[in-house]
């Protein structure tokens, strides 16, 4: 079965070691099996701290890459550090025991360039070759990347999976695949389960949040139809809820949220979790 996990971004943010002390011993006992922690800032959190915190409660872990304004790998100047910053997800990740890195790894989260065909091209043409070592070093630390499509409101750059898999086709990596997000497909998408059909087996991470943001399931998204075709697509990776408070200060306007979403962050988890165990989603596999 698939596991189960929540973003650490659900509760508080920015992600430190006193946050994830605290996480990660709620997460379990609410029995999600993987705990998502996201990179902000390098050294925010201790790799190795939490890899230890993370064994000690039989937690699996993904890591949720944020894409701050000057991490671009569009953009020749923001390149290196770009990568930079990449690379120390990947290697914290690896810490943690491997797993996924993933987010929009192309441009910062909230821009939107209005590039004409050529420039668009040019770019995109950029954010293969600048894909390609990163793909190599993660694959090589036992890391998959996963590149996110967000909403129209978020970025210009991928919004669909169809654009999304022009770009992962042509780095042609194994260790290089596609993150989906209900959300962002309820917002782009025509037909969430024929985008995760499409994507195939190059979905490696997937986001499960309402239609608002908030818990899954309480909204107006067809669950029992991306959960069919997750089946059909033999996806055996993680669902992870993500979702964000207003108190989430520089997160909460990247992503636009001005309001709660749940009476508790804690309900909207475990409402959360109960509704995706109940599509029969939950369990590590062995």
């Amino acid at each position: 079965m698939n596991p189960i996990g929540i973003n650490t971004w659900v509760w508080s943010s920015p992600p430190t070691d006193a946050l994830m002390a605290e996480a990660a011993p709620k997460a379990k006992e609410m029995g999600f099996d993987l705990l998502e922690l996201p990179v902000e800032n390098p050294g925010d959190w201790d790799p190795a701290r939490v890899a230890d915190l993370l064994s000690s409660l039989g937690l699996r872990a993904s890591l949720c890459a944020a894409m701050a304004p000057g991490r671009d790998l569009t953009e020749p100047s923001l390149v290196e550090t770009t990568q930079g910053y990449l690379r120390w997800c990947i290697d914290a990740l690896a810490a943690c025991g491997g797993g996924t890195v993933a987010g929009p790894l192309y441009t910062p989260v909230g821009d939107t360039p209005m590039w004409s065909a050529s420039e668009r091209a040019a770019a995109l043409g950029r954010l293969v070759e600048n894909l390609k070592p990163l793909a190599d070093y993660a694959g090589e630390r036992g890391v998959t990347l996963a590149v996110e499509p967000l909403n129209r409101f978020e970025t210009s750059v991928l919004n669909t999976a169809a654009q999304t898999m022009e770009v992962v086709s042509k780095v042609d990596h194994p260790a290089l695949g596609v993150l989906l997000d209900s959300f962002h497909m309820n917002v782009e998408e025509k037909d969430q389960a024929a985008a995760i059909r499409l994507v195939g087996s190059k979905l490696v991470h997937f986001h499960a949040c309402g239609n608002d943001r908030g818990a899954p399931g309480q909204d107006h998204i067809a669950w029992g139809d991306i959960r069919d075709a997750l089946g059909e697509v033999g996806y055996g990776g993680a669902l992870v809820i993500e979702s964000f408070t207003p108190g989430n200060e520089s997160i909460a306007k990247a992503a636009a949220i001005w309001r709660p979403l749940a009476e508790s962050q804690d309900g909207l988890a475990r409402d959360g979790l109960a509704f995706l165990r109940g599509l029969g989603f939950g369990g590590i596999r062995v």
